[in-house]
């Protein structure tokens, strides 16, 4: 019946196990190991014989539902659950490679994420090559024969560039390659990599899936296989778990996922188009406008537009200052995909560890501005922004 379920049903329902209580909430087991009848129990838990948990970082029950209600919603197979976003991205990507293999990676990253493909995996003997990821032919060009891994982040953080998933993948099919997607800013709900041909997705659960600013937390999703001979290993002897109250307190988060981000996407919207017609404003850069730059793969591969906005104020950063603090209702945070409305200078906060030079290919200019838009009244944000824009130096 589960299976038939649509994406709201899933995300109140999903996965659930509940205890002999009966309970309506699920529970949240806050417990490190688990105790067994007989050491011959524990024996044949060990050896894999019998089902059944083992320690909190190799799983728990409350994980578990989560991890299963990410699966449905995701069409997944298997997923893990990890602490943070970025424990997600890191173990999707190192639990697969070793020293000689290469990493393809869009050059449009958050500023973690390319750490950790053009800084760590480097010092352990991994090659990258960071590309244009707009254009195919770029990660074509850069296939070596030891290619073993494309990541991506699309849309991108902060300029919401999109990168052709299907068109990636087909490319990583030919040469057995796997690609990672970072899914956060399309949402699980506007975008699906692994019908797309993706083979890993990545979440950091800190953000929409949470969506109230409460806990960290993160996810991989992929096929059973891969999990079991790539991620399953890593997973278990690094501990990049989830905690089991993050567990619960996510799910209660996904719970309302739908609602929120339909809110979050409609408002996102309003304010690109209002903000478009601004004089003061050199830029606005929105996957539901048709002047998006790639507005044609939006249309093949999202079902939504996004929650967040991009735009560019034309007096550099002191106007983009300026405006971040003449917003009240808008309110200065490097966080994304919360409740409320949330806005940061790229440059100087996600990524400012990036050279002049690349920010300049990223797209990053002194006046650039990311905005995470939430679930207040759409008209109380407008009138926000009007009024910020209006005490912002011609």
């Amino acid at each position: 019946m589960s299976k038939t379920w649509r994406p709201a049903t899933q995300l109140v329902h999903g996965g659930t196990h509940r205890s002999q209580h009966g309970e309506t909430s699920e529970a949240i087991f806050l417990t490190q190991g688990f105790v067994y009848d007989t050491a011959e129990a524990a024996e044949a838990r060990f050896k894999g014989e019998t089902d059944g948990y083992i320690y909190a970082r190799y799983g728990s029950p409350t994980n578990d539902m989560f991890e299963k209600r990410m699966c449905m919603l995701e069409g997944a197979e298997e997923a893990r659950a990890t602490a943070s976003g970025m424990a997600a991205v890191s173990a999707a990507i190192l639990c697969q490679v070793k020293a000689g293999d290469h990493i393809v990676a869009a050059r449009a990253l958050f500023g973690s994420c390319r750490w950790v493909v053009e800084t760590l995996a480097p010092k352990y003997g991994v090659e990258c090559t960071l590309v244009d990821g707009r254009d195919l032919a770029n990660w074509e060009t850069a296939i070596r024969p030891n290619t073993k891994v494309f990541f991506m982040e699309s849309p991108t953080n902060p300029t919401l560039e999109v990168i052709d998933i299907a068109g990636v993948a087909k490319l990583a099919d030919q040469i057995g390659a796997k690609v990672v997607v970072d899914n956060v800013f399309a949402t699980p709900l506007f975008q699906k990599p692994l019908e797309l041909g993706a083979h890993i997705v990545v979440y950091s659960a800190t953000k929409h899936i949470d969506g109230q600013g409460r806990c960290l937390g993160g996810v991989v999703l992929s096929d059973k296989k891969w999990v079991d001979e790539n991620l399953q290993d890593y997973f278990r002897h690094t501990g990049p778990a989830m905690s089991p109250f993050n567990a619960w307190t996510l799910l209660k988060g996904i719970e309302t996922l739908p609602l929120r981000v339909k809110q979050q996407t409609e408002s996102a919207a309003r304010i690109a188009d209002f903000l478009a017609d601004q004089n003061k404003i050199a830029k606005v850069i929105y996957p539901g406008r048709k002047d998006h730059p790639q507005a044609d793969i939006v249309a093949k591969q999202m079902t939504g537009g996004s929650t967040l906005v991009c735009l560019e104020l034309k007096g550099g950063k002191d106007a983009a200052f300026a405006l971040q603090n003449a917003l009240e209702v808008v309110k200065i945070s490097n966080n994304l995909g919360d409740a409320k409305s949330l806005i940061t200078h790229p440059a100087t906060t996600t990524h400012k560890n990036l050279t002049d030079e690349a920010r300049a290919e990223l797209g990053i200019s002194a006046g650039t501005l990311r905005l995470s838009a939430g679930i207040e009244d759409t008209d109380d944000l407008l009138e926000d922004f009007a009024q910020a824009l209006s005490k912002v130096s011609s």
